[in-house]
């Protein structure tokens, strides 16, 4: 398991998100001072709730597309709206997140000497013509569709990590994560784990997008969480990007399958057009993660899923 020398305060940005939440308290597990700023655009309060209480903890609702002046050791920086649903409410906001932003705590990373993290994304690849993708592939996307505002405001972010890294020699981590699943996602972010599980409790049709041919990866928070913290705790030679993500393939239809079964739900398969952009195929070539952080997913998705139905099971009994 990976762990941190001596106490030191940590800035997460986004970290009343899904993420973030779990990053939080990671964090304070292994005895850290945790500042957490989130403006709630795509996030719950509900998340860190329970860390309120908690004397390492503290709580900013700020934008980090506006400077902010705290005093840290070390920056994830995970803010941004990571779902269609939420990314394309505001697309212009949402690729000002991402850059603005990213220049927001790299020019506190600068000022702090601290080392930052950037939570990327697998969706710098686009709708990949190379299959598993692997960090030298530069992608194949969409600059001007529906799904840019996400794609090209990360890709951008990546940019400026590594400018600021050449130019000033700001020490950065970059992740790119792949599909994520758990509790605490929300139940109407859009994405197709949750969408598929709230579907089945509530005896529903299940959407499906396209015939469900595509293919996704899909990891369990923890295992995910545990990539942050190994990457982040590397020398300043390993700067990523890195693949964070479940190298396990499976069609969104067997997905969908899957969780009827183990939800026991009667609910039907039904298919509707697929969006435009929508990538046909995503699977993490994970090598360099194994040779630099010993890192590889650990939970299983029959397990990881059946965690995940129970809280969204308890979640919509409280009437989330």
């Amino acid at each position: 398991m990976s762990n941190y020398n001596s106490n030191q305060r940590f800035l997460v940005t986004g970290g009343a998100g899904f993420l973030g939440s779990h990053l939080c308290e990671r964090l304070l597990e292994q005895g850290h001072d945790v500042l957490c700023v989130d403006n709630f655009f795509s996030s719950s309060k509900q998340n860190i709730t329970r860390l309120l209480g908690n004397s390492r903890f503290e709580f900013i609702r700020h934008d980090v597309t506006f400077p902010l002046y705290v005093e840290v050791d070390q920056i994830y920086n995970l803010a941004c709206p990571a779902s269609p649903i939420h990314y394309q409410q505001d697309p212009v906001q949402t690729t000002k997140t991402s850059v603005h932003g990213a220049i927001n705590m790299l020019g506190m990373a600068k000022r702090l000497g601290a080392k930052i993290f950037q939570a990327s994304t697998s969706e710098v690849y686009g709708d990949p013509t190379v299959h598993p993708q692997t960090e030298n592939y530069w992608g194949n996307v969409n600059p001007i569709g529906i799904r840019s505002c996400y794609d090209e405001g990360k890709r951008c972010a990546e940019t400026l990590f590594f400018d600021y890294h050449r130019q000033h020699a700001v020490q950065i981590k970059v992740a790119r994560i792949f599909n994520t699943y758990g509790p605490r996602m929300l139940p109407n972010d859009g994405r197709v784990v949750s969408n598929f599980i709230v579907q089945a409790l509530k005896g529903k049709d299940i959407t499906i997008y396209g015939q469900g041919h595509q293919t996704r990866s899909f990891c369990y928070v923890s295992d995910l969480i545990e990539g942050f913290l190994r990457l982040m705790t590397t020398g300043p030679e390993v700067t990523g990007p890195v693949n964070l993500g479940n190298p396990f393939e499976l069609t969104i239809r067997q997905l969908a399958e899957l969780v009827i079964e183990l939800t026991g739900s009667v609910s039907k398969l039904v298919f509707k057009p697929l969006p435009s952009d929508d990538p046909l195929k995503r699977k993490p070539d994970i090598t360099l993660a194994k040779a630099l952080l010993g890192w590889e997913p650990t939970v299983q998705i029959r397990e990881g899923l059946a965690q995940t139905i129970s809280y969204f099971d308890a979640a919509l009994v409280d009437g989330y």
